[in-house]
């Protein structure tokens, strides 16, 4: 970039800050600390990096042996990565910190993936980001752990965010990358989690970056079709903090990045955008590869203006009309994401090409066939070079021009390219399926960038409290206190508050269709307690200072023993889609509600598997704290289907799921489907209860046996285990939960008298 260019786009921020009342701050940390870069685009200012790379040769400066799907990420001299390493049961993900000059390993941290659809070999398909005001590094694990470490490896917070907030998961593993934006560091995933948040959305959350407290969760979309890693844009306008994305239900949607208010949305195509969003003169730009929904053509790359007035929609954000669509071209990539030089976008498409898009109109300049195809790996441009991976593990260095592209160097690295390259102090740095590449010139001259700077706000008057943590999980007897500030109408913290001087009171949103409170209550010292004997239990509160409001919302979920059968659940409710009574489950179980509902079967009330929305024909749930150990958990158990066709239900222990497989004839212990399971032989006859009993116990040495045994209900227990299944590196703990699995949404399967009891 000339420096004409960079004093233009220093004078257009200092522009916005000014517009916006906000005054800038550099940021503490030095590097390359999110996926997209200092700028959101994929492009560094740096120069005199190397146009040449011979492997073991020439600008080749080091190599690790760490396999992952992401981009690395760098601060203050250290490279940090989202990897995995191991084979069959023993496979985990990594998150390690190298040398940036020497490669060499200073630290690591290992996770075993959980209760997880992945096949092949689909981890670690994300990155790690970096507080530029900390070195603090985050990132999100396949199976949903969500972790933040200090810059020397030690974990400051961690949340299983499938089991506290419903994140669903997916066969292509992919993670995307957290994000931060001020003092909030944000996250995206589709979750059905419970109460109002039970519906499956691509959920936008953000938490207090220091202490891993939830803020705020947004569902600015409709019902998904596919999960989204879009990373979203950040920018100003008018006055407000703005969050620009794609979305997994196709749409293209504007949040407030300080409250998750939805602003406004265009719907695009029928499926998920997972392609970062390009924010380039008040239009977004983007890519996807799925139907649109204004023509049978599948695929396209659109630009539509930011300004539009949206109109209230049943779901989500407002909809804004189609007149904000600026052009529309026919490039397609699968998550692919364009980089933004000057009036340029370059994108790798599909098809293996390069293609130049001129930002203004649309209008493809020229293409370049680097590769036979193209998914998930994304260029980087810096130095008037671009590098480019590409899915069959080859990587170019180009230098774009206005008619085509000269390839500098062309060079077959060992793995697969998902992630993109990143780039600070004179090396490029490049993660594969199989190997960390370091290239650079040994001689570097060229001067580092510094991070983007930071934003101060000069807020307004307070219009209301935001509280956190916004949502809570309690044993009986446990406390949780909270920090209450006041923000202004743009969302941007006014004070803070003493939370002693908060008046709470319970409080049901009128929207509610299970009207129940929280067993607890507050203290004089503003602490949420638990009530001691408190049953399961989930509701809202809502705080009052000054006459502004702030509501926040939790569970009290018992550590064993636990038993649930139904019986005091009143079917009252009415199904509009088979016209039976029903009673929707316990408020607090996560991911229950809409997939299952309460039933009465043989004379007994009892869990059933909805089959109106073949969306849900699979189903888990969660219903106890994360943090259990060493338990064993049971229930009546019942399928139905015939001859060709059985549904499967199962119980899910410590990270373990244990099912009665209908159609495979088959008790199966499982924790990933192609890594820890093992089968036994079962009959299984449609339309009969049996009992599932399950036990999980940890050894000292980190090791764990999971046993299982089942039997038709109202014989006698076997005197031994049906099946057992030894795990070297054993889960440790997990909260329990329930499966249920019915094929194409035709057959239902059934749970009763479930019980949890310590070993």
């Amino acid at each position: 970039m000339s420096k004409v260019s960079q004093r233009i786009l220093l004078t257009l921020a200092l522009l916005v800050g000014l517009l916006s009342g906000t005054a800038s701050v550099r940021a503490d940390v030095k590097g390359w600390l999110e996926w997209r870069g200092p700028h959101q685009t994929g492009v560094s200012t740096e120069t005199d990096l190397p146009e040449t790379w011979k492997l073991h040769g020439e600008n080749d400066l080091w190599s690790a042996d760490i396999q992952g799907g992401g981009t690395p990420v760098i601060a203050n001299g250290h490279v940090y990565i989202f990897g995995y390493g191991g084979e069959g049961a023993d496979l985990q993900e990594i998150v390690a910190c190298f040398d940036a000059k020497n490669g060499k390993k200073l630290w690591e941290h290992r996770y075993s993936d959980f209760i997880s659809d992945i096949v092949y070999d689909r981890y670690a398909i994300g990155s790690p980001c970096i507080d530029p005001k900390t070195g603090n590094v985050s990132v999100i694990t396949s199976a949903g752990l969500f972790l933040s470490f200090t810059p020397s490896g030690k974990v400051l917070w961690q949340n299983s965010l499938m089991e506290t907030l419903g994140r669903l998961t997916f066969t292509n593993g992919r993670t995307g990358s957290p994000f931060i934006d001020g003092d909030f560091i944000y996250f995206r995933f589709l979750t059905g989690n419970w109460g109002g948040d039970s519906p499956g959305r691509d959920r936008f959350y953000a938490f207090d970056k220091k202490s891993g407290k939830l803020v705020w969760a947004s569902a600015p979309g409709d019902t998904p079709k596919d999960p989204s890693f879009s990373r979203p844009w950040f920018d100003w306008y008018n006055g407000l903090r703005v969050m620009y994305t794609g979305t997994g239900c196709g749409n293209i949607v504007a949040l407030n990045a300080r409250t998750g208010q939805p602003l406004w949305r265009y719907p695009v195509s029928a499926g998920g955008f997972s392609s970062s969003i390009i924010l380039y003169k008040g239009m977004l730009i983007g890519i996807h590869d799925d139907e649109n929904l204004n023509s049978p053509e599948i695929g396209g790359m659109v630009a539509i203006r930011i300004d539009g007035k949206g109109t209230p929609a049943e779901a989500g954000a407002p909809i804004v009309p189609s007149s904000v669509e600026v052009w529309r071209n026919r490039e397609r990539t699968v998550s692919s994401s364009p980089v933004l030089i000057g009036e340029r976008l370059y994108v790798t498409n599909r098809t293996g090409e390069l293609a130049c898009v001129d930002a203004n109109n649309g209008k493809v300049i020229w293409r370049k066939k680097l590769a036979p195809d193209q998914l998930h790996a994304s260029p980087l441009y810096a130095d008037g070079k671009l590098y480019v991976p590409f899915q069959n593990g080859l990587f170019y260095i180009l230098r774009p021009g206005e008619s085509d592209c000269q390839e500098l160097e062309k060079v077959q690295l060992e793995g697969r390219c998902i992630g993109a390259p990143s780039v600070y102090d004179g090396r490029v740095y490049v993660l594969t399926t199989k190997r960390l590449y370091c290239l650079g010139k040994k001689s570097h001259r060229g001067k580092a960038p510094a991070w983007a700077s930071e934003w101060k706000v000069t807020p307004g008057a307070t219009v209301a409290l935001q509280i956190i943590p916004q949502e809570v999980l309690l044993r009986p007897g446990e406390k949780v206190d909270f920090t209450i500030r006041g923000i202004d109408a743009n969302g941007f913290v006014t004070q803070v508050f003493d939370s002693k001087l908060a008046k709470w009171e319970k409080y049901i949103p009128p929207t509610a269709r299970v009207r129940s409170n929280m067993s607890a209550s507050v203290n004089e010292n503003g602490e949420l307690v638990a009530d001691s004997a408190a049953l399961p239990s989930a509701g809202a509160f809502m705080a009052t200072i000054d006459g502004f409001k702030g509501v926040i919302r939790g569970r009290v979920l018992p550590a064993p023993p636990q038993k649930e059968d139904f019986e005091g659940f009143q079917t009252t409710e009415t199904s509009p889609f088979d016209g039976g009574k029903f009673a929707y489950p316990p408020l607090g179980w996560i991911g229950a509600r809409l997939k299952w509902d309460v039933r009465e079967v043989d004379g007994n009330k009892v869990l059933a598997k909805t089959l109106d929305n073949v969306f849900f024909q699979r189903s888990t749930v969660f219903f106890g704290q994360p943090s259990l150990s060493n338990y064993t958990l049971e229930a009546d158990v019942r399928m139905d289907g015939n001859r060709r066709t059985k549904s499967t239900v199962g119980l899910i222990n410590q990270h373990y799921l244990i099912a009665l497989q209908g159609n495979a004839q088959e008790l199966e212990i499982t924790s990933t489907p192609e890594r820890v399971k093992t089968t036994v032989p079962f009959k299984i006859t449609a339309g009969t209860w049996y009992h599932l009993k399950t036990r999980v116990d940890i050894a000292a040495d980190g090791s764990g046996i999971v046993r299982a045994k089942a039997w038709a209900r109202g014989e006698a227990e076997p005197s031994t285990w049906t099946v057992e299944f030894k795990h070297k590196d054993a889960h440790k703990v997990g909260a329990p939960g329930l499966f249920g699995f019915a094929p194409q949404s035709l057959f239902k399967c059934y749970l009763d008298n479930i019980a949890v009891t310590p070993n």
